[in-house]
């Protein structure tokens, strides 16, 4: 593929990714505002995957209607729990109840991603990857907590995979791309064939 994809994301760790795996991209971030979206699903009783997949296609659409006949990736990760969404904290007390919730237990990370061509869907795909929490004490937590960064801390949930996070697994079942918020391998696949 010739031209360069539009990333509607402003994760750095999406667009290096990207970037890792020699695919052109720009970032346009979709601003969706992803709470109204969710609110909005989890009444019409959505799970966890449902709601990754369209916000994914929610931000692909919002910015391919505004580049013609451009390729745009949109991508959305959450965390489900026993079905329940687990969405990224706005505090540092609402990460310490996330990380108490997760504490000793397994969960899904689902990332859904979508390619849209003037403002339609064109493909998507979506990966689970199964995490497994150790068991920590409360100070081991909070401990962990301090570690992470503000920035980091909002924009990627709880854990980073590649960071400190590793550490607070048990077992890690799934690819390490998705857990990172981009499968990349199926979009590779995708864009070679266009």
């Amino acid at each position: 593929m010739k031209n360069k994809i539009i990333l509607a994301s402003k994760s750095k760790v999406r667009k290096e990714i990207l970037d890792k795996n020699n695919i052109k991209s720009v970032v346009e971030p979709s601003n969706v505002d992803e709470e109204i979206v969710k609110i909005s699903l989890l009444k019409e009783k959505a799970n966890p995957e449902i709601i990754s997949k369209n916000l994914a296609e929610l931000k692909a659409n919002k910015v391919s209607l505004k580049k013609i006949d451009e390729i745009v990736l949109g991508a959305d990760s959450v965390i489900d729990l026993d079905g329940e969404l687990i969405s990224k904290p706005e505090s540092r007390e609402e990460a310490m109840k996330i990380l108490r919730k997760l504490n000793g237990k397994s969960h899904f990370l689902i990332s859904s991603v979508c390619v849209s061509k003037n403002g339609s869907m064109i493909w998507n795909y979506t990966d689970k990857a199964t995490l497994t929490m150790k068991n920590f004490s409360e100070d081991q937590l909070k401990d962990y907590l301090s570690k992470i960064p503000d920035e980091a801390l909002y924009a990627y949930n709880v854990y980073q995979i590649e960071g400190e996070g590793r550490n607070l697994f048990a077992s890690i079942e799934g690819d390490e791309d998705t857990i990172m918020g981009l499968p990349v391998k199926k979009i590779k696949e995708y864009i070679s064939s266009l």
